[in-house]
């Protein structure tokens, strides 16, 4: 995701690469390796989702497997916040600049101790009241009215519920790794984990079924998260101290701080619960709206969360040195960039939804079930860029230690957003869920920028408008050179017809667009070439 991020000098200084702790980045150079390793891994997500609904198709099973990680995630989201690797790094960042590293190792230490008990217990009550949850929380397992499904859903809930401990793990070391400008433990985390799950279907599918995917899920995040950022960690001179404290100075600090993120919600994090919640009203609903929010995921991924992820420390260093000219134009060039990226990839997304949602099709997943993921997926990329742009405001609050505004700017939205699902659920049943989504972020997104710019921390002047004018123009004609060309193409037959169609048009498309941003004067494709150097 180099192309999201400015080219500036390194707030720190950035060494040449080291072999020996996977090389320190730039913030383009991390971005680009972020990109890369995104971009596998939604291959690889694309390969599991087709494993998944070959083998066990848009049913109840797969409808009770989705369902199962809703629990897990709360629990998790509830418990941490997302502040595992958030403010992890904001504190772990004032040590570095401090020049404190022992002081350093020995919070994370009593961070990661303390809120293990923490998340034990709330896991423990999760295996627990399993079964309540599953029923009061999910429509189409309330009263009896499916208890095949909602018994096997709590089962895998079960099963999964101890995935985040090693996640909580892996996410706290990942932090210390990211202080230094490491990024390729991180970089291995995605493929890990799908692969995990793949080899889970494809080995143990005939004997255990469903279950199968929750030991995949077990198996990769234990590897690709905790066991992976752990040895990157060490190997980067971590000192662990076997120490708790919940009155520690370093833990109340990173309560303090992570508290708002614990307590808030956030539609990010709620829209795929509430997309799940309304979903399983109707048998494979789960199935099919995840899926198309699933691939969805795999092209935003590429270009959203790896460019937030990859700048969080950069945006921190900057606001610590009170650079706040500088931090307001690197977070709009960012912006910019990813929003730019984002409209036209949405382009090529909405010009070739057929052709690529048919590759679905197979084993137990039938040509009805691509169909439908088609119509949603169309209406979920209508915003691929806002869902990109909106982690990078949500980072740039984070970067200043002020994580109280976005959560109750998140929980405002988030409750309000309910009847929003509901009605338009109920008037449009699927379609009505995706549109919901696209609604709900564009009011995220818009609040997140408005409260930066009136607390006179990221500035509106600041953003790229010409380059978005530009991009949104290029977005046009690639999507209208690309859906011309698919028309003179086989149409959606076989999966080898399919394949050709994309690789045809999706050349046509990267011509259109590339030609239109050099003729508009954009300064994207240059900004694109550097970061893939870098």
């Amino acid at each position: 995701m180099g192309t999201s991020l400015p080219q500036q000098p390194s707030p720190i200084p950035s060494p040449a690469p080291s072999s020996r702790h996977g090389g320190k980045h730039t913030a383009g150079s991390a971005a680009m390796l972020l990109m890369v390793s995104a971009l596998l891994s939604g291959l690889l997500g694309l390969i599991r989702i087709k494993v998944i609904n070959h083998l066990f198709g848009a049913g109840m099973e797969q409808d009770a497997y989705q369902a199962a990680f809703t629990l897990p995630d709360l629990i998790n989201y509830f418990l941490i916040g997302g502040a595992a690797s958030i403010s992890v790094i904001t504190i772990l960042n004032r040590y570095r600049e401090a020049g404190d590293d022992e002081g350093g190792d020995r919070a994370l230490s009593v961070i990661l101790n303390t809120m293990l008990i923490v998340l034990c217990a709330g896991l423990l009550l999760g295996e627990i009241f399993a079964p309540e949850y599953v029923r009061l929380f999910f429509t189409g397992y309330r009263h009896g009215q499916d208890p095949i499904g909602a018994a096997m859903c709590v089962a895998l809930t079960r099963l999964m519920l101890p995935a985040q401990l090693f996640f909580f793990i892996g996410s706290v070391m990942s932090s210390r790794l990211q202080v230094r400008k490491i990024f390729l433990y991180q970089a291995f985390t995605p493929l890990i984990y799908n692969t995990g799950i793949i080899l889970g279907a494809l080995l143990l599918h005939h004997r255990l079924g469903i279950f199968s995917l929750a030991w995949g899920v077990l198996g990769g995040v234990i590897a690709g998260s905790a066991l992976l950022n752990s040895m990157g960690a060490f190997r980067t001179g971590l000192r662990y101290h076997p120490i708790v404290g919940f009155r520690d100075p370093a833990f109340r600090e990173w309560f303090k701080l992570s508290l708002p993120l614990m307590i808030g919600v956030s539609l990010v994090m709620f829209d795929g619960i509430f997309l799940k919640l309304f979903a399983s009203a109707q048998v494979g609903g789960i199935t099919l709206i995840t899926n198309a929010k699933s691939l969805f995921n795999a092209p935003f991924s590429v270009i959203g969360p790896a460019a937030g992820a990859a700048s969080m420390p950069f945006f921190a260093s900057l606001f610590q040195q009170n650079r706040i000219q500088d931090f307001s134009a690197s977070v709009s060039r960012s912006v910019s960039r990813l929003f730019a990226v984002g409209m036209i990839v949405s382009a090529w997304m909405i010009a070739l939804t057929p052709w690529l949602m048919d590759l679905l099709r197979g084993g137990k997943f039938h040509h009805d079930d691509a169909a439908a993921i088609t119509q949603l997926f169309t209406i979920l990329s209508i915003t691929l860029a806002l869902w990109a742009v909106q982690g990078i405001y949500a980072r740039a609050f984070y970067a200043t230690s002020d994580t109280k505004t976005p959560m109750i700017t998140g929980t405002v939205i988030t409750v309000l957003s309910i009847p929003m699902y509901f009605a338009l659920f109920h008037t449009r049943g699927l379609i009505g869920l995706a549109i919901a989504s696209d609604i709900g972020i564009l009011v995220q997104t818009a609040a997140l920028a408005l409260l930066l710019h009136r607390k006179r921390l990221v500035s509106f002047s600041h953003l790229e408008f010409g380059e978005l004018g530009r991009a949104l123009l290029a977005a046009f004609v690639a999507y209208a050179a690309t859906a011309a060309a698919a028309h003179f193409l086989p149409p959606v037959s076989t999966h080898a017809n399919d394949m050709l169609t994309i690789a045809v048009a999706s050349i046509v498309w990267l011509a259109a667009a590339a030609l239109t941003l050099l003729a508009s004067g954009s300064k994207l494709p240059q900004q694109i070439l550097r970061r893939r150097q870098a």
